[in-house]
């Protein structure tokens, strides 16, 4: 709703080209009656007052007209040629007289029609009143040549003058126009880029937290269950369980920390893993190969008979690739534990000269886990497969031949440089 009268102006095209011709006529009249009746002597142009008053009324009636100009654009053009030719058959011989209407209507039909349209539009309006100038001048006494040539001059001047300007403002209003368009299209874009980037840091997030969860606190829960059947028989061990089970929360608080510290700073904020955290408190190291012996050592602790094997020659991986290799074989320790209790778990980390394969095989389960054990939230393949696509290594899991699980993760010295 229109709060001002500008605004209320802006939404009525037609109430703009009213106030317009409203504007152009009175400074029509003003220049005209200064021509004829304060600049000029009285008889310089051998007018009679009631000519000098017709060519006033005229000339005010054809900027009148231009409230026709956006709505009506060629019936205006036409009435105002036609009362320029009235205008041209009173004007004395050796003068034209011409408003500002012609132009300013040249200029509407440049901009709001193309511009073949519009060049031939004037350029036939130009014709006419040079036709007009001619016959005046033949039914005079004078020459053809020269009261013919002022009329025909200002028309050429006044049509594709006014064409041309037009033309070329309304193509640069389109290319302003375009420019703002591709504007807000990149703004778009970049909003679309920042919510894709959200979204991909909200999934790294939940995947950093399953991990976490899945590995720390499901051997909790199962130490736990120990717990509670030792502490009456048993109470030794169950103080033996309970420390194991602290050491588990400070490690679960260490890493969700982890986990924080690197969604919440940025890239430059983040230091070399060397100095303190932000908090003040000790860098927490980032997990990665070069731990898996603790790894695979939490894990017999928790009661999983596993075997490491490392072939071949370490060499450094990528950072992104160390990580998320790292975090497949806890992930699939954790499932091992979950759906295959008490089974013997084989980890393989293999350098070969092209590719850095790690495989995880445990064997079929003894028995069937218990459900307060069974804690899988039914994302952690998914999780190892997105990890494994977003450093491009190749990932397969399955069941073995005997009824066991295979889970192997093969990442060639290409995808871990594109990491």
């Amino acid at each position: 709703m229109p709060t001002t009268m500008n605004d209320h102006i802006e939404g009525r095209p037609f109430v703009r080209d009213c106030l317009l011709a409203a504007s152009v006529a009175a400074l029509t009249f003003t220049l005209l009656a200064a021509l004829f009746w304060v600049v000029t002597p009285p008889d310089a142009f051998a007018l009679t007052p009631a000519r000098e008053w017709l060519l006033v009324c005229l000339a005010v009636g054809q900027a009148l007209l231009l409230c026709l100009r956006r709505v009506r654009p060629l019936v205006c053009l036409a009435a105002v040629v036609g009362v320029q030719v009235v205008m041209i058959a009173s004007s004395p011989p050796d003068a034209t007289i011409r408003g500002f209407a012609p132009f300013v209507v040249a200029y509407t039909i440049g901009g709001l029609l193309p511009a073949r349209r519009s060049f031939a539009l004037v350029g036939a309006a130009a014709a006419v009143e040079t036709a007009a100038a001619v016959g005046t001048a033949a039914a005079g006494s004078s020459g053809l040549l020269l009261p013919a040539v002022g009329p025909a001059g200002s028309s050429v001047l006044s049509y594709l003058g006014g064409a041309f300007v037009g033309s070329y403002v309304a193509t640069h209003r389109r290319y302003v126009r375009l420019l703002r368009q591709q504007a807000a299209e990149a703004v778009r874009t970049q909003q679309a880029k920042v919510r894709a980037a959200i979204g991909a840091e909200r999934t790294q997030m939940a995947r950093e937290l399953h991990d976490v969860a899945a590995h720390h606190l499901s051997g909790m829960v199962v130490q736990a269950a120990a717990v509670q059947q030792l502490i009456d028989r048993d109470p030794a061990a169950a103080k033996e369980g309970v420390a194991w089970i602290r050491a588990q929360g400070k490690a679960t608080l260490d890493n969700l920390r982890l986990v924080v510290g690197v969604l919440r700073a940025g890239p430059a904020d983040r230091t070399d893993g060397d100095g303190p955290d932000p908090d003040g408190e000790g860098a927490i190291p980032v997990p990665g190969l070069a731990v898996l012996d603790e790894l695979v050592g939490t894990a017999r602790d928790l009661g999983t008979p596993v075997e490491c094997a490392i072939d071949g020659t370490p060499r450094p991986v990528s950072p992104i690739a160390d990580v998320a290799l790292y975090r497949t074989v806890q992930e699939a320790l954790s499932n091992a534990r979950q759906h295959a209790p008490g089974a013997p778990v084989q980890v393989t980390l293999r350098y070969l000269p092209l590719a850095v394969s790690l495989a995880v095989v445990n064997a079929p389960p003894a028995r069937r886990p218990e459900p307060a054990v069974r804690t899988s939230s039914g994302v952690g393949l998914v999780g190892m497969r997105e990890r494994a696509k977003l450093i491009g290594a190749r990932f397969a899991a399955g069941p073995t031949a005997d009824g066991g699980w295979s889970v192997t993760v093969t990442l060639t010295d290409n995808g871990g440089e594109r990491s």
